[in-house]
């Protein structure tokens, strides 16, 4: 039986996910979140085998959310399944430990089926970034931002002030201005508008400008 647990902050994804997952005979879901804290606090009080993870997550989002996971070399597999652009967010969440990336527009079968592959230990690595990562070594401005960085810059591009930023990664508000700089430096941005708009130019933003 495959265990299951789904981290989603709209109620309506982890409904259909979870009738989904329950149709199938050797599936379960065994806990559900919506927001990144509640996965962190589960994580040492129950188990399962495969973490279905949304990225944009309130109170610690889904990359922050890998990140912490895989300090602790967790025993289950994460796939993200997130609305975000695939092309620009698949390598990023693999390298920080995804075992997958699904689209929230993908089918019922491809979520099963990519599922079924984690759980026997097979990596699902979308063709578009199998390409991007071969064919670019570069990649684009935000691919070359650390880890921290990149947290840094969709946090802002979500609206969070510095604030917000700070309280949400647990560091000081001097450390976010300073990852911050280096966002702008990398992204040729002179300021927060520069980076908004970066972000809506390569798809990385889900709001309007």
């Amino acid at each position: 039986m495959i265990r299951i647990f789904l981290a989603d902050d709209h109620p309506v994804v982890r409904h259909g996910m979870r009738r989904i997952i329950e149709e199938q005979s050797d599936m379960r879901v065994v806990g559900e979140a919506t927001n990144g804290r509640q996965v962190l606090q589960a994580e040492g009080q129950s188990s399962w085998d495969v973490l279905l993870l949304d990225l944009s997550l309130p109170r610690v989002n889904g990359v922050e959310v890998l990140r912490r996971l895989r300090e602790e070399s967790p025993t289950f597999q994460v796939i993200v399944v997130s609305a975000l652009p695939e092309e620009h967010h698949a390598a990023r969440v693999i390298a920080e430990g995804a075992a997958a990336f699904v689209s929230k527009n993908a089918s019922p079968v491809e979520l099963i089926r990519t599922i079924r592959a984690v759980y026997r230990g097979e990596y699902k690595v979308p063709l578009a970034v199998t390409e991007r990562i071969l064919g670019d070594k570069d990649g684009a401005p935000h691919e070359r931002l650390t880890a921290r960085e990149y947290q840094v810059f969709m946090l802002v591009v979500e609206g969070k002030t510095g604030s917000e930023i700070a309280a949400e990664l647990d560091i000081v508000q001097s450390t976010v201005s300073n990852h911050l700089s280096r966002v702008k430096e990398r992204l040729g941005a002179t300021s927060i508008a520069d980076i908004i708009s970066y972000a809506h130019r390569v798809g990385l933003a889900t709001t309007a400008l």
